[in-house]
């Protein structure tokens, strides 16, 4: 299964940024072996739209889930539309998230927790 993940940098002991649509970089995690690709956002930058266009890249890198700190009610439905799991409100490195997941210790979402 790949987990994506909204990372500050570009390896798995990176922090977990916060902010889905604006982060700086996705990682792109096979939970079942660790192994992982790292991507820049293209969109950090765009005025409007970045929750959606951020959601599209995700699901166009064949992620079944995401792990993240916040995300908004465009990009929450672009990705529940898209039945990719949820998992807001995470901190720490993108690697202990990842084995939080595999372990089952948090729980997927279906509403934003930011307007």
């Amino acid at each position: 299964m790949k987990v994506a993940v909204s990372s500050s940098g570009t390896n798995l002991d990176s922090q977990i940024d916060p902010r889905f649509g604006r982060y700086a970089y996705f990682i792109i995690v096979n939970a079942d072996d660790m192994s992982f690709e790292a991507f820049n956002n293209e969109a950090i930058a765009l005025g409007g739209g970045a929750g959606i266009q951020s959601s599209q890249f995700v699901v166009s890198k064949g992620a079944g889930s995401i792990i993240t700190g916040n995300a908004g009610p465009n990009a929450v439905q672009t990705l529940s539309a898209a039945g990719v799991e949820i998992f807001l409100g995470q901190t720490g490195s993108v690697r202990k998230a990842v084995e939080r997941y595999r372990r089952g210790d948090i729980k997927p979402q279906e509403s934003p927790n930011v307007v």
